[in-house]
């Protein structure tokens, strides 16, 4: 059997180590990886998406680590949320006594004496009211939450919540206002990096173990002729026993042939965000030890700020400073402002903040990417299973984020794919 894996992204090099078949990687791009590459110009290595080595699977995490092999180490987490001009230890209700003492009292009233937790929620934002009262959710989480998903919070489902945002202990809240140190998300506490070469260590890992590799390969074209799967990218053709797709769901939909015109009307309905990185290099020794800071203002457009070097001393020459910003935006707006403005703009807005001086910037550049975030509207579930169940009956496999269309981080996409190359082998085997 010969599998086509559609889809060069951290999944579908997964995937390929897991395979004992014979198979194939199709990358539309000149280089595998997807959002969790790097690359490195004038001395500064920058991550493209801002990814970590952490993980509740502890199988998962052991495998992703072995990967590394050496050219790992582990640093704790340092992330703050800023708000007012105050930099809160993440999560924002761990560190309350790090507000005014207005803001403090604000977010301890309204979280112990909360109305809206009489209410079962319906969407997102009420499900923020109801978990967190009205402080923490107006101080915080409600305009962080509208800056990175670009909409109305009540447009959005809350089935993903559970599980991806833990509600607080009652008591680490007390404790937060007190000033009594507390800390949440503790599979996140402590985590691991590339020493050298940042996210794109395991890209590269994974690359030499894959097998082959058609780079460049755009698919205009998904076909079944007879057993066979035939996918063109106009010129170059492949064939395949069975497919197994990593791509976005609705590129999927778009190249494969004789697709009924209401499948295609409900794949285009599926929501998802872009994202802009700038990066900006510093010519200082050290900026800050913070890890990452989260923006819900939107005096600055950026959502988050990643500290290059308090990952990696090696991420920046002597005596420089590297700095990555995220910016969500609506797919739309992509290519709206030049990568010029862009960086001007980004510059000018942590050095207002007082962030960055920019007569230290020495270096910027700025990286889209079309795909980065799937959004979970209102219909997402309806539409998602009509989409999902049409293509299991074509025989189409799906994995990852945006093969499946899940809100996953990079554990959990590596976990599925491990998971379903060892389902194909088992099959496999079966019949041989």
């Amino acid at each position: 059997m010969k599998t086509g894996i559609l889809g060069g992204g951290v999944t579908g090099l997964t995937l390929a180590t897991a395979l004992e078949d014979d198979h194939e990687i199709l990358e539309k791009n000149d280089r595998v990886g997807g959002l969790c590459r790097s690359f490195t110009e004038k001395g500064f290595t920058f991550d493209i998406g801002g990814h970590i080595f952490y993980s509740k699977e502890q199988p998962v995490m052991d495998w992703m680590l072995g990967e590394l092999g050496e050219n790992k180490h582990q640093k704790r987490r340092n992330n703050k949320v800023l708000v007012k001009g105050r930099y809160i230890k993440y999560p924002f209700e761990n560190e309350l006594s790090g507000l005014s003492l207005k803001d403090n009292l604000y977010c301890l009233r309204t979280y112990l004496f909360n109305p809206y937790a009489k209410q079962e929620p319906t969407n997102f934002r009420e499900w923020i009211y109801h978990t967190f009262g009205e402080g923490i959710s107006e101080l915080y989480l409600v305009p962080y939450n509208e800056k990175i998903w670009k909409r109305p919070l009540e447009g959005m489902s809350l089935h993903w919540v559970y599980g991806r945002v833990p509600s607080p202990p009652k008591l680490d809240v007390i404790k937060s206002s007190l000033g009594i140190s507390t800390e949440g998300y503790t599979h996140q506490l402590y985590f691991h990096y590339p020493k050298r070469g940042g996210i794109q260590a395991l890209v590269d890992s994974l690359e030499k173990k894959a097998g082959r590799i058609s780079l460049n390969f755009s698919i205009s074209s998904i076909r079944k002729v007879a057993d066979k799967w035939v996918v063109t990218d106009g010129t170059r053709k492949k064939i395949y026993d069975r497919l197994v797709s990593t791509i976005p769901i609705p590129e999927l939909i778009n190249a494969l042939e004789d697709v009924p015109k209401d499948i295609k009307h409900i794949a285009s309905k599926l929501e998802y965000n872009s994202i802009i990185t700038t990066f900006i290099g510093l010519n200082v020794p050290a900026l800050n030890n913070y890890t990452a800071v989260y923006v819900p203002s939107n005096e600055i457009d950026p959502n988050r700020l990643c500290f290059m070097n308090n990952f990696s001393e090696h991420s920046a020459p002597n005596g420089c400073f590297g700095l990555m910003t995220e910016t969500t935006i609506n797919p739309g707006k992509l290519g709206r402002e030049t990568d010029e403005e862009i960086a001007k703009k980004t510059v000018d807005g942590l050095h207002r903040q007082g962030i960055i001086n920019r007569d230290e910037v020495i270096y910027t550049s700025v990286f889209r990417e079309r795909y980065a975030y799937v959004v979970y509207d209102l219909d997402y579930q309806k539409n998602i299973k009509i989409l999902k169940d049409y293509l299991e009956q074509r025989g189409i496999m799906l994995c990852g984020r945006f093969g499946e269309f899940e809100y996953l981080n990079m554990d959990a996409c590596v976990k599925r794919a491990l998971e379903l190359g060892k389902r194909i082998n088992e099959k496999d085997n079966e019949t041989s």
